[in-house]
C-alpha cells in the first residue's frame, strides 16, 4: 500500500514514527511517506521525507497554523492509509477520512491528562481544555479506520470509542543499544557513572538527581551525565548555581550513535519521574533503553515500574522526591558491582525476551494488512 504519516511536531527523525513505524512499513513492502513540519525533503531509511514549511513562534500558533500546510501535502501525496501523530492533527485525520482514505491516529501520550500540566497552558484553563481534548479524541476515532497507542492504559480508553484499537509499545530495537557489558557476561563496570537520557524538565526529576549527586559525594565518588536539552533552559541557569551541579556533566542533545556509546560509558540509569497521573501509568522508553544497553535501572515507585524493574530483577525503585532514597540507591550499586552487573544482565534478558520493538512490529504490520 501507499502510506503516509504525518507529524506537525516530532523531528523528521523521532525515534518511534520514522525508526521503528515507518522503517518497519517500508520494510514489510510498503511505500512509505513522512510529512514532517520545518525539515528538508530526502529519503532516510527507505522513507520518503517530505518537509512542510511551517513558521511558528509558539505552540497555540502551531496547532492553529501547522496543520493547514500538513494538509495540503498530505492530499498530493494521495496515499491509501493516512497515519498521523499529533492531536492537533485530529481535523487532518477526518477529512482525509470523509475523503475515503484510512486513517489512523497513533495516541502517544495520554493527551488530556497531559494538558493538566502543561505550563504554557493558563491554569484556569487546562481543565476546560482538557476535557474538550477528550471529547474531540471519542468524537473522531470513531471515524477512523483504527487508533494504535503507546500504553494498554491509554488503549483501555480508546477502545470504547474505537473496537479497532492497539498497543504498540514503544520498545527499543532489539541490538540497537546493546553495549560491551550486555555482549560480554563477565565485564564489570567500575559502577561511579550515571546517566539520564530524555528531556529535562523539572517534572522528570531533573532537581532531585542533581541534588541527589550531593548527597552521594559526600561519601562515594560519582558522576552524573544528563543527554538532552533543557526546558526551560533558564532550569539549567538555576541548577548552575547549586552545588550537585559540580558533579554533573551535560552532553546535551545526542544522536543514536551517541546514545549508545554514552550508554556504553555508564553503570547506572536514572528514571526519577515525578507522580503526575500521566507518567504514573506511562511507559517510557528511556528505562528500556537502560535496560537494553545492559545497565542497572534506579527508577520511580510507580506500580506498573515496580512490576518491571522489581519483577525483572533489573534495577531498584525509590521515592522520586525523596533525596536520600535515590541517593542511596546509587551509592549501593557503586559498591556492590556483582550485584549491580546482575541486575543489568537481567534488565537485557527482559529485553530479549519480552521489551523489544521486533516484536511489537508485529502487531503494527497486522494492523495494515487487515485494515478493509
Amino acid at each position: 500500500m501507499k502510506v503516509c504519516h504525518l507529524t506537525s511536531v516530532h523531528p523528521a527523525e523521532d525515534i518511534r514514527i520514522l525508526i521503528k513505524e515507518c522503517q518497519t512499513l517500508a520494510k514489510a513492502g510498503h511505500d512509505v511517506s513522512l510529512v514532517v513540519a520545518n525539515t528538508d525533503s530526502r529519503s532516510l531509511y527507505g522513507v520518503n521525507v517530505v518537509g512542510v514549511e511551517s513558521i511558528v513562534n509558539n505552540p497555540i500558533q502551531r496547532i492553529f497554523k501547522s496543520p493547514k500546510r500538513v494538509f495540503e501535502t498530505a492530499l498530493k501525496i494521495d496515499a491509501d492509509v493516512y497515519h498521523f501523530h499529533d492531536p492537533e492533527l485530529i481535523p487532518v485525520g477526518l477529512k482525509l477520512s470523509k475523503k475515503g482514505k484510512h486513517v489512523i491516529y497513533d495516541v502517544h501520550e495520554d493527551v488530556p491528562e497531559q494538558v493538566l500540566s502543561k505550563q504554557w497552558i493558563p491554569k484556569p484553563l487546562r481543565k476546560l481544555i482538557s476535557t474538550t481534548v477528550e471529547k474531540v479524541e471519542r468524537y473522531a476515532s470513531k471515524r477512523f479506520s483504527a487508533v494504535v497507542t503507546a500504553t494498554p492504559t491509554i488503549s483501555k480508553r480508546f477502545k470504547t470509542y474505537n473496537s479497532n484499537t492497539v498497543t504498540v509499545h514503544n520498545y527499543p530495537i532489539l541490538n540497537e543499544l546493546i553495549g560491551q557489558a550486555s555482549e560480554n557476561s563477565n565485564v564489570e563496570k567500575q559502577g561511579n557513572k550515571v546517566i539520564y537520557i530524555g528531556g529535562i524538565t523539572e517534572l522528570r526529576g531533573i532537581k532531585e538527581m542533581v541534588a541527589a549527586m550531593e548527597k552521594v559525594n559526600s561519601s562515594t565518588e560519582a558522576e552524573l551525565a544528563l543527554a538532552g536539552k533543557f526546558a526551560p533552559e533558564q532550569l539549567k541557569t538555576e541548577l548552575e548555581t547549586t552545588t550537585g551541579w559540580n558533579y554533573v556533566n551535560h552532553l546535551g542533545y545526542l544522536n543514536r550513535d551517541q546514545v549508545k556509546s554514552s550508554l556504553s560509558e555508564s553503570d547506572i540509569g536514572l528514571v526519577l519521574i515525578h507522580p503526575e497521573p500521566r507518567y504514573v501509568v506511562s511507559l517510557p522508553i528511556k528505562m528500556f533503553e537502560y535496560m537494553s544497553a545492559g545497565i542497572p535501572v534506579i527508577a520511580s515507585n510507580f506500580p506498573l515500574w515496580k512490576e518491571i524493574v522489581e519483577g525483572d530483577e533489573c534495577g531498584i525503585c525509590v521515592d522520586p522526591l525523596n533525596l536520600e532514597e535515590i541517593a542511596d540507591a546509587i551509592k549501593w550499586l557503586i559498591n556492590n558491582p556483582e550485584a549491580a552487573g546482575e541486575m543489568g544482565r537481567n534488565g537485557r534478558k527482559a529485553i530479549e525476551e519480552k521489551y523489544n520493538w521486533e516484536k511489537e512490529s508485529e502487531t503494527l504490520i497486522n494492523l495494515y494488512n487487515n485494515l478493509d
